[in-house]
């Protein structure tokens, strides 16, 4: 297959065109994402006064750097604080395994019992 060179725009972003419909939709997406972040980290920016593809560009920067930063936050608020380790003592007298039990089946207790019960004939 043949490679296909596309050229990039040369126009692509330029800071002073009036904003167009795309990005007042997507300011308008954001505005509504930022009202509803906790108030240390809204803009207060007033986007009907936005009339520049630079200053779109500069809301939107500052609307999704307080995004994370708000999430950042909140992740910090909810991890739970490393539990503190209770220093250990150390004695010489202290065995390290506990007291080893033998483990008897539930068949072996019931003949057992079986052989208890049953009257012993003699003779």
């Amino acid at each position: 297959m043949a490679l296909i060179h596309v050229p990039r725009p040369k126009n692509a972003m330029d800071p002073d065109r009036p904003v167009n419909a795309l990005l007042k939709t997507q300011m308008l997406h954001l505005h509504d994402a930022e009202s509803k972040l906790p108030i240390g980290h809204r803009t207060d920016v007033y986007i009907n006064a936005i009339k520049t593809e630079g200053e779109a560009a500069n809301y939107i920067r500052q609307v999704t750097e307080a995004i994370h930063a708000a999430h950042a936050a909140a992740a910090k608020k909810r991890a739970r604080p490393a539990a503190k380790r209770k220093p250990v003592i150390e004695i010489a007298a202290v065995a390290d395994d506990g007291p080893v039990r033998k483990r008897t089946s539930a068949g072996a207790n019931k003949t057992k019992k079986r052989a208890k019960t049953k009257p012993d004939r003699k003779s």
